[in-house]
């Protein structure tokens, strides 16, 4: 890793706003957004956000919006998460993971569970519930993350949240360890459901010893390419790890415009359509390429018949081969 960072920071290649989305299958040991910082740095790029925090002891897939697709990156804000989970029953920390002070809270004599009663507990965590945010997560108050009061010292009152956990179920049980795989909404702690579900067992808790996090929405981490494969590739060859901006909207209905329709949609003018068309409901989402199948951006019915833009990417192509935004 320390030959990763060296080289990240020694690219002196011109940076220039590729655009584009790196599905980065990042590593343990570094924060979210070092991750983006390498990435950034690698790809010569000159703006990028990433679509959700993995904490430094996760790893696993970590989407990483670039250029003009930062503008769409909101699309997997909200989506679900699928995680696989390793955590030992009968101790907890005060960080929910390995990284904290760990203390054991269940009776040294307790036996270990079976794969039949873990089943049966973990169903028990299907469907809708609340769930109050760890104070170690990057939730903010006043601006500041909630983790660092913790290292304070301080206890923040936190709200509960509605989480859903869709699918959970057992892969393999070890004496007190055991590894399950989760798919849940959004701003679902898997650190809080792993001491829950310690609790539920009867053992007073559990921790996290290890995190991975395997589909964000449609995406999965076998999409996904590695820092160190980023890296070993020159410069201009590295973009072939992009996927187009256009697949942060896969559940987006299309639609294909003419010349001059392309023209007044980046010109921010309306477009009527006649009634040949499918109809959508008012306030439908869509998304808009020309007759060369080229993505334009995110328009939407404002009516029956009419079409207005209402984010449009804006490319130029730049020498080399980038995709360089003019706005």
């Amino acid at each position: 890793m320390a030959k990763l960072l060296s080289s990240a920071r020694s690219v002196q290649l011109k940076s220039v706003n590729c655009n584009g989305v790196l599905l980065l299958d990042k590593p343990v040991g570094i924060s979210s957004n070092r991750a983006l910082q390498i990435s950034k740095r690698l790809l010569s790029a000159t703006k990028a956000g990433h679509t959700g925090t993995l904490d430094p002891m996760a790893q696993g897939l970590l989407p990483i919006c670039l250029g003009e697709a930062t503008k769409f990156s909101s699309a997997l804000l909200s989506v679900d998460k699928t995680y696989t989970a390793s955590l030992k029953l009968g101790y907890i920390s005060n960080t929910g993971d390995a990284e904290g002070e760990i203390r054991q809270v269940a009776e040294s004599n307790v036996c270990p569970p079976d794969s039949r009663q873990v089943t049966a507990i973990l169903q028990t965590f299907l469907g809708r519930s609340n769930q109050i945010p760890p104070m170690f997560s990057a939730l903010k108050l006043q601006g500041k993350p909630l983790y660092r009061y913790a290292r304070e010292g301080i206890t923040i009152e936190r709200k509960a949240r509605e989480i859903i956990i869709y699918s959970i179920s057992l892969n393999v049980l070890s004496g007190f360890e055991m590894i399950i795989t989760v798919r849940c909404s959004s701003g679902t702690y898997i650190r809080t459901l792993a001491e829950d579900i310690g609790k539920a067992l009867g053992y007073g808790g559990a921790y996290l010893t290890a995190l991975s996090r395997t589909g964000v929405g449609h995406f999965d981490l076998s999409q996904a390419c590695n820092l160190d494969q980023l890296e070993s590739e020159q410069p201009f060859d590295r973009l072939k790890f992009l996927y187009p901006i256009d697949s942060l909207l896969s559940d987006i209905p299309s639609m294909v415009f003419d010349d001059d329709e392309v023209v007044r949609l980046q010109q921010g003018q309306k477009i009527r359509k006649d009634r040949s068309h499918p109809l959508f409901q008012a306030n439908t989402k869509l998304k808009l390429y020309d007759r060369e199948n080229v993505f334009l951006g995110l328009g939407e019915w404002v009516d029956s018949e009419i079409i207005a833009p209402r984010r449009m990417v804006v490319l130029t192509v730049a020498a080399g081969g980038f995709a360089d935004s003019t706005g």
